[in-house]
């Protein structure tokens, strides 16, 4: 009984531990700012770096690259829990083809910014910049929000008001009910593909999918995805 006792005992505490920890960091369990799976890539696109005042003594590092406001549509990314904004340059470089406007910024604790990331901040970064894009002269019916990975979240949550163009949601675990594109890759090892299929069979009409055979979380930006893109981005012309 005393050795049953000793080792319920000892379950509890390393439960116990186990809970303590996962609550004390799980921001860096969540959020990976440093690390970097695609750098080198070389820049092909010409872009403004802009600061977003989000909070007091918060600006976010952004990157913007401007064609025509008001001939084209501007594409609101919001990024993955991990890197900064030079591991997305190998998607800028092909986003940078079609006829549209980016805008990708950095949350708060990423890209040297200051602050930490919380769902909370997350989401403020996220209308603050739509706000910002506003100010700008963009108004809201032409925004594309595309959210890649635990970016889709933000965007969906975002869109819950309908007043957006459409949006991108890139390795999803969300839905949404607006003009909507779900790209996910069958390989991906972070979110599984079929939360990506569910997503796109719950969704409403119009949407559409690009599912590849070959992709893993983070997709490859081929002629195969950007026509998904074009197509698309065509529907919202």
């Amino acid at each position: 009984m005393k050795y049953l006792y000793l080792a319920l005992s000892s379950i509890t505490l390393a439960y116990i531990i186990i809970v303590l920890f996962t609550y004390l960091y799980q921001r860096k369990l969540l959020y990976h700012p440093s690390e970097n799976n695609y750098t080198g890539d070389e820049i092909q696109f010409e872009y403004k770096e802009v600061f977003i005042e989000v909070d007091k003594d918060i600006k976010l590092k952004s990157w913007f690259l401007e064609k025509d406001l008001k001939k084209y549509k501007t594409i609101l990314y919001f990024h993955g829990n991990a890197g900064d904004l030079t591991n997305r340059v190998h998607k800028l470089n092909e986003l940078n083809k079609l006829n549209v406007n980016i805008l990708i910024i950095s949350w708060r604790g990423f890209s040297g910014n200051p602050g930490k990331p919380t769902e909370k901040n997350l989401y403020n970064d996220a209308r603050k910049s739509v706000e910002w894009l506003n100010n700008t002269g963009v108004i809201n019916k032409n925004i594309i929000l595309y959210g890649e990975s635990l970016g889709t979240g933000v965007a969906t949550e975002l869109g819950q008001d309908n007043s957006f163009s459409g949006i991108v949601l890139e390795s999803p675990f969300t839905n949404i009910n607006i003009p909507i594109l779900i790209m996910h890759g069958k390989k991906d090892d972070v979110v599984p593909f079929k939360m990506g299929v569910e997503l796109f069979e719950k969704a409403n009409n119009p949407k559409f999918n690009y599912f590849s055979d070959n992709d893993d979380h983070m997709m490859e930006f081929n002629d195969q995805l950007m026509n998904a893109l074009r197509k698309f981005l065509g529907f919202n012309t």
